[in-house]
């Protein structure tokens, strides 16, 4: 069976049908009441929709929300989204190859996963000059786990001095995914190290301001453990199929 434009487009909106109508606002209202409760302004608060394996149609519904940061894991599936959604401020989130480092400095204005000066220095040299500079954060890897990127948070200092030649990158901050952990004590211990640290660099690097950390399952906890950037998944869009 073929199926033309309006059979596949009449298909997509069925599906979008059938998601809770209200979810991406009813997740905002949650993240706004949170914010409200603890006294933080909601401007201070970047909301980075993670939006891989989502539709355009269900990003445009984020945007129609007030989401204008959308993070993707992938060069191939973000290419058409950028393509189509220019105005947005688009994250890479993934791990990076060296190879793909010239597309992702051409169309992204932030990276979150820069660990080698190899990465820095390839996307310092292929941003295009009529681009602002590249975004960029340091991702550590603050748990030490062997199965994720990043560095050790001792080695931050030497990776952003060694950055700081890169006149096509502005060195926003640090990104971390810490352990998924049983007891809420020790998640927030990772989010608590993670800050002193950061702070710790900031003495060094004032223009630092940017804690990309927590995601759908611990956004609370980071967010009062200092993190300006959230990145929201399943919460925003729910399970990815």
């Amino acid at each position: 069976m073929v199926w033309g434009f309006w059979e596949y487009k009449h298909l997509n909106l069925c599906r979008l049908m059938n998601q809770p109508a209200n979810k991406i606002d009813s997740t905002l209202s949650e993240i706004k009441s949170f914010l409200d409760e603890n006294a933080i302004n909601i401007d201070e608060i970047t909301i980075v929709g993670a939006t891989k394996n989502q539709s355009l149609e269900t990003i445009q519904r984020a945007l129609d929300s007030g989401i204008k940061d959308f993070g993707e894991n992938f060069l191939q599936e973000a290419s058409k989204k950028i393509e189509a959604l220019p105005n947005c401020n688009w994250h890479f989130i993934g791990s990076i190859q060296s190879n793909k480092c010239k597309q992702i400095s051409s169309m992204f204005d932030w990276v979150h996963t820069v660990e080698r000066i190899k990465v820095a220095d390839k996307l310092n040299q292929y941003r295009p000059e009529s681009l602002d500079k590249l975004n960029v954060c340091i991702q550590i890897n603050i748990d030490e786990e062997e199965s994720k990127s990043g560095i050790k948070i001792e080695e931050a200092e030497d990776l952003i001095s060694s950055m700081m030649q890169f006149n096509n990158l502005r060195i926003r901050g640090l990104m971390t995914i810490p352990k998924i952990k049983t007891e809420e004590v020790d998640q927030v211990e990772s989010f608590k190290k993670l800050k002193r640290n950061f702070y710790d660099l900031k003495q060094k690097f004032p223009f630092l301001d940017t804690l990309s950390m927590g995601m759908s399952n611990d956004y609370k906890s980071a967010i009062l453990c200092g993190s300006n950037m959230i990145r929201i998944g399943t919460k925003l869009f729910g399970e990815r199929t």
